[in-house]
Formats: C-alpha cells, structure tokens, sequence
C-alpha cells in the first residue's frame, strides 16, 4: 500500500518493493526496499519523467529532505524524484549488529553481505524500474558512492538509462583499494595542511588531544572508546565545503577544569561521539573496501596497511617531535570494531569480508567504451574522498562522457551548490552548453 502526504511545496509517496536477496536465485529469499517519491506540489497530477537519486556511502539511506531545498528544488521543476534507501540502509531491509544475527553467524552475514555492492543495487534498480515507470528509462543521479553505482549501471544495464548524471562519484575501473588509499593519503594530509594552515592554533589543540588521549583512557557517552587513531579519523569532515570549519569548533573548547585535572568536555564527546558512531549506518563500516573489490584479491585491511607506508600520520611520532598530528579521512580500519560498540558484533564478520577472494568484476571496459547514454560527471578538483586522476581517467574510458571539473566544491557540491550545480550538468547532458 502506498502512502501519500505533504510538506511545503512537495508531494511524498512511500513505496515499498520486494526484490531478490540474490538475483541469481530469483526465486530465493526476498528483502524488501523502501523509496520515497517526491513531485512538486503544482504538478502533482502531471506526466512527468523520473529522475533516481542514489545516494552517497556506501551504508546511508536517501536523505530525507523536508520540503525541497538544495538540487531538489531543481529537479522538481522537471522531474517527479525517486529517493531510494539502497539495499540494507534506512527503510530497507537494514542490516545491523541487530539483524545480522538473524542470519546466522559470521560466515553466514559474510556471505550475506557480499550481495550489497553496486552490482546488486543496480539489479534492485532494474527490478523496480517498471512498476514505477512503466519500462520507461530514467535519469539516474548518483552523488559519490550513488556514482560508483551509476558506472556499474551503464555498464551492466544501460538500456534502464535515460540520462547518467554523477557528482563526485567516478570510481577507478581496475583499481585495487591498496590503489586507492595510497593516491588518498597525500590528499588527506594536503587537507590537513590546509586546514591549519587557515587555523593555525588548531596544530597545538589537536597536539594536546591527542597527548591526553595517549595518556587517559576516555569512553564516550554512548560507550564508544575515543583513542588517538579514533581522534585522528575525525578529519574525515574535512573532504565536505564546511568540514574544516566543523572540526576547528569542535576543538576550540576540547577541555575543561575538574577536581582531576584537564578533561575532554561532555559538550566535545557529545559532538565526537556523533561524527565517529556508525550505530545508524554499519553497512558503510562492512562493505566499504569491498566496493573496491572486484578479483581474487582480498582486501585485507587495505587502508590500515596502506597507512603504514606514511609514517607521518603515525600520532605518538608526530607528538614525539615537534611536528602537527595528522588527521586521517575516509577509511576503515580494524581497531573501530573493537572501539565502536554498533561495531563490536561484527568484528569476525568484517574479519571474514576482508578476507574474501570470490569478488567479481563490477564494471565493464567493453560495454563503457561503446556507451550511447548521455553522461555527465562533475569531477571535483582535488576531491578527499575519491581520486582526482581515476575519475578522470575512468571519465576517458566512458565513450560520449562529459565532465566539469572544479574547484568551486568540495566532495559534496550537489549539497553545497545544490541547484546550480545540477543544473550545469543536465544542461550538458543535453549539449546545451
């Protein structure tokens, strides 16, 4: 059944589907997705094309906008809007230290979640695409990892495409993670750099923060242990338009005066505690380097391992010198298992997913190389969280592909820039500029 009602300017339906868990056992076990369907309050009634929006993670449901702010507003003008929770986020069907169980044990969720890349929520796309259009091809919007999902849809089903537009989200075609997080970590401390280059007395707070923690054993309201590497991951904001910002006033005030000595504020765990949990999205912490995966290879722990390679980003180094402390950005890593108690349940399961050999390909060169669907990318200039150089050359790789390559925006320009920028790019996808 499905469920209409309204917010300022927006019409919202819920629909809930049923597809395959395996969609090569399509008449296996089945779980159930969840999408909200935004249209314009004034065109409700109209015929209008679909646009899909695939969210950002992997692990976070759609977003779940009030009335129509940011590239919404633009693509209501034209679009009646399909905001999906992908398979195992928000609404759909979770998967969390709370059902995994329900599984089996760890081998089992393994198993289980393996089928939650990109090329299963394609195939979630393809099997939903005619109950909400009729057959007709949509326009997709994949915002990072929704773009990683995108490439995987033109590779694999390109038919189910209207238009391909991406934000920041052009994955390498071949790349390994080892390959990634050795072209992520210079980007992360040329982030770093930058920011205390612009907060120049954030070198000395984070310096004693992270000194203190070295010291203090500190656990988090929400019983999440705040180490020196749990600390360091907090510049994970700093790949966001006002991320920079967000982590020089989440230090400013770090300490307070107790009959004890200095201690971390309540007001700075409550802010720590809520950038570092993935309580409300572990599939990101589970299947993060698995969306890198596509051999028999395994992961292993690739951005643990690959940290080891830039002894500058090791803390008790940095404070043994003189030098800043470095902040870490996007990346896994095996101690957030045991820190993060969303994460603790799942430590083997994890363990088993790094170690997995059977991932298959989930692009493909041939079928890119011969694409007919317009596509267009806005590659951001020096983007933390996915590779400048493998976004372009994948962008080379996708015949007919254009991309705006800028500095204006940071990795989540669609947010920050929201009409415009989606205008710009439907705008080339029809060769309108």
């Amino acid at each position: 059944m499905t469920v209409s009602y309204r917010q300022p300017g927006v019409v919202l339906t819920d629909h809930r589907f049923t597809v395959p868990l395996d969609h090569d056992a399509p008449s296996g076990e089945t779980i159930e997705l969840y999408a909200r369907e935004a249209v314009a309050g004034d065109r409700a009634g109209q015929d209008l094309p679909w646009l899909l929006y695939l969210q950002g993670g992997p692990g976070f449901g759609a977003n779940r906008f009030v009335g129509k702010p940011s590239w919404l507003g633009r693509a209501l003008k034209e679009y009646r809007v399909l905001l999906l929770d992908q398979r195992g986020t928000g609404s759909s069907t979770p998967a969390n230290r709370q059902t995994l169980p329900l599984r089996g044990g760890p081998a089992e969720q393994a198993d289980h979640l393996a089928r939650f890349r990109a090329d299963s929520i394609v195939r979630d796309c393809e099997t939903i695409r005619p109950q909400i259009t009729g057959g007709a091809p949509w326009t997709v919007l994949g915002q990072s990892f929704g773009g990683f999902c995108t490439v995987a849809y033109l590779s694999t089903a390109p038919e189910g495409l209207d238009t391909a537009v991406i934000t920041g989200g052009l994955p390498s075609l071949d790349a390994h993670a080892d390959d990634v997080y050795r072209a992520a970590y210079p980007r992360i401390e040329r982030k770093v750099a930058a920011h205390y280059a612009r907060y120049p007395q954030d070198v000395e707070r984070a310096r004693r923060i992270a000194g203190h923690l070295l010291e203090h054993e500190v656990v988090l309201p929400n019983g999440y242990r705040l180490t020196v590497e749990a600390f360091q991951s907090l510049g994970r904001v700093l790949g966001t338009g006002d991320g920079s910002h967000q982590l020089h006033h989440l230090l400013e005030d770090a300490f307070v005066p107790t009959l004890a000595g200095p201690a971390l504020s309540d007001a700075f765990q409550e802010q720590a505690q809520g950038l570092l949990s993935y309580a409300g999205h572990p599939l990101y912490a589970l299947v993060h380097e698995p969306i890198y995966a596509q051999d028999a290879r395994p992961t292993a722990w690739s951005a643990e391992r690959v940290r080891g390679e830039f002894p500058r980003f090791d803390a008790a180094k940095a404070l043994a010198g003189d030098g800043p402390l470095l902040f870490t950005g996007e990346s896994v890593h095996p101690w957030m298992f045991d820190c993060d108690p969303a994460l603790r349940p799942l430590r083997e399961t994890a363990e088993l997913l790094a170690a997995r050999t059977d991932w298959t390909p989930l692009y493909d060169p041939a079928c890119l190389a011969a694409n007919e669907v317009p596509a267009v990318a806005a590659v951001y200039h020096d983007d933390m969280y996915v590779d400048t150089a493998h976004s372009l050359r994948t962008a080379r790789a996708i015949r007919g592909l254009r991309t705006w390559v800028t500095d204006e925006f940071e990795h989540d320009g669609v947010r920050a820039g929201g009409p415009r920028v989606l205008d710009r790019l439907l705008a080339m996808a029809r060769d309108e500029v």
